[in-house]
């Protein structure tokens, strides 16, 4: 038996091509609809048994808005999100929010159309693979920029962090020992380990990921008095 359902996303083109797909395999779509706005009350106006939301943005503030708004208004419409693999919070929220399901918007009409009918009966519909994707980035989350910016300066002495901070102003070798009273072996076998402990092979890769990760804010937030920078910083005793 065909599904009741209604097509709404941002798209056009895409919303009116998955509509007509459907239609072929039997199911009545009451609308085809992309409007920026309103698409809730679109829903419940039509209330169909089950409505496919389309989202390009799953981690953006209030974009499952619509989906509260259908699920207080008419609780017994099945909303099942179509957008990009999300992370692990944004299948979260989707679900929060009252989505019965989630599916890729680049899955085949035949997974779309098995999360329709899953969600018309009641059931969680979300692909193995997705839950598998999810699960994995929580298990293992990508460091962000700041967090890694704190492990690496965990991983320098006061001493290393000021040779780092000279070599990403671009001071050579002669400076950076004139600069800190010490002999230029010394201030090479310093930028030598900042090197090794960054794993970089150049002194331009260290001021690179220095400042992609927000190490060097770091550094300077701590010598001014903002706040602790969270790991090793100028504050510790010296060591060589």
């Amino acid at each position: 038996m065909g599904v009741r359902l209604m097509v709404v996303d941002d798209h056009r083109l895409l919303a009116e091509a998955l509509a007509s797909a459907l239609k072929l395999r039997g199911h009545r779509v009451l609308a085809a609809a992309a409007p920026s706005a309103g698409a809730a009350e679109l829903v419940v106006s039509r209330s169909p048994e089950v409505c496919l939301l389309g989202t390009a943005g799953p981690a953006e503030p209030g974009v499952f808005d619509p989906v509260v708004r259908i699920k207080k208004e008419r609780p017994q419409i099945a909303v099942v999100v179509l957008g990009p693999v999300p992370s692990p919070r944004g299948i979260a929220a989707a679900f929060a929010a009252g989505a019965s399901g989630y599916v890729r918007n680049d899955e085949r009409i035949e997974g779309v159309e098995r999360a329709m009918l899953k969600a018309r009966a009641g059931e969680a519909a979300v692909a193995p693979q997705l839950l598998q994707q999810a699960f994995g980035e929580l298990l293992h989350p990508a460091v962000q920029p700041d967090d890694e910016g704190a492990r690496l300066l965990q991983l320098l002495t006061p001493r290393e962090v000021e040779v780092l901070i000279r070599v990403a102003e671009g001071e050579d070798t002669r400076v950076i020992a004139a600069g800190m009273a010490i002999a230029p072996s010394t201030a090479r076998t310093h930028v030598q380990r900042v090197l090794m402990k960054l794993e970089v092979g150049s002194r331009l890769e260290a001021a690179a990921l220095a400042a992609r990760t927000g190490l060097l804010e770091r550094v300077q937030r701590s010598r001014s008095g903002q706040g602790p920078s969270g790991g090793s910083g100028p504050e510790r005793s010296t060591r060589s």
